[in-house]
């Protein structure tokens, strides 16, 4: 039996090791990453805070993204990628046939995603398995921006910028009900461009100094809002997969810069604005 076993290990691993193989066939065909999410990288990009104990918990596999120091021996899906992954990874699947309980594997939550900072071989092994859960020592790390299992590389940049805008206008406290979304990338830098030419423009109708939270307030209720809620009432955000509200609210001032600029048109409120755009982009 021990000889059968230790053949089956090994076929679970060269298994595992030709899925990792495949997948990075698949990157450069297809252009899509499939690297593992690298804490630190995460940790400069989105200025996380922490970490706090928060004990053991049972945890989605699915939603361990990450590693905090040994990105490069796993993918995304959590194959090893090097050979000198085989005998810890061949031991802890021998370990799954033989019904031994491992300790929990450590991680840090960020949102509602996870990075292994010890038991990459155990998680490894639970995904190849086909294993739902995990338990884990789960460490969370503070954030301003939500993050999910679909968090890649690429979007760091944006969930950066994101949070700087976050920070410089704390509009995730002045209104804590708002998220607002973007796919491009220099979108909230552009925003923070509207709030500020926005309180200048206070200031000169009210004939004072306007406080930055009272201006990041009124942007967010009477320009930004009432654009948005005309892109859900007209529900033409379906007519563009993978963009958002914040994204179209972007193209409506655009729009209406244009025809402000180039063919002489009034500047409009900004519910109507996104009306007139809704309507051409319909046509």
């Amino acid at each position: 039996m021990s000889d059968e076993l230790t053949a089956r290990v090994r076929m679970d691993y060269e298994r595992a090791r030709f899925k990792a193989f495949f997948n990075r066939v698949f990157a450069v065909l297809s252009g899509q990453p499939t690297q593992l999410l690298s804490y630190d990288n995460v940790k400069e990009k989105l200025r996380i805070g922490g970490p706090i104990y928060r004990g053991v918990r049972t945890i989605r596999v699915d939603q361990i993204v990450g590693s905090l120091n040994r990105y490069h021996e796993f993918d995304r899906a959590f194959l090893p990628t090097q050979s000198a992954t085989s005998n810890r990874w061949q031991k802890v699947d021998r370990a799954f046939y033989q019904e031994i309980n491992l300790p929990p594997v450590v991680l840090y939550q960020v949102g509602q995603v996870y990075f292994v900072v010890d038991g990459h071989h155990r998680v490894s092994v639970a995904r190849e398995q086909g294993q739902e859960f995990i338990d884990a020592e789960v460490r969370e790390c503070a954030t301003r921006v939500n993050i999910t299992s679909d968090l890649k590389p690429e979007d760091l940049e944006i969930l950066g910028a994101k949070v700087n805008f976050l920070e410089r206008t704390r509009l995730d406290d002045i209104r804590p009900k708002a998220d607002v979304k973007l796919t491009i990338t220099d979108g909230f830098d552009r925003m923070l461009e509207h709030i500020a030419v926005h309180r200048y423009f206070m200031g000169l109708d009210m004939k004072r100094d306007i406080p930055e939270e009272e201006a990041v307030a009124h942007w967010y209720d009477t320009v930004y809002l009432p654009i948005v809620k005309a892109i859900r009432k007209s529900k033409i955000l379906k007519e563009f997969p993978g963009r958002t509200e914040g994204d179209l609210y972007l193209w409506t001032l655009d729009h209406q810069r244009y025809l402000y600029e180039e063919e002489g048109q009034p500047l409009q409120p900004p519910d109507q604005a996104a009306k007139q755009f809704i309507e051409e982009k319909e046509d």
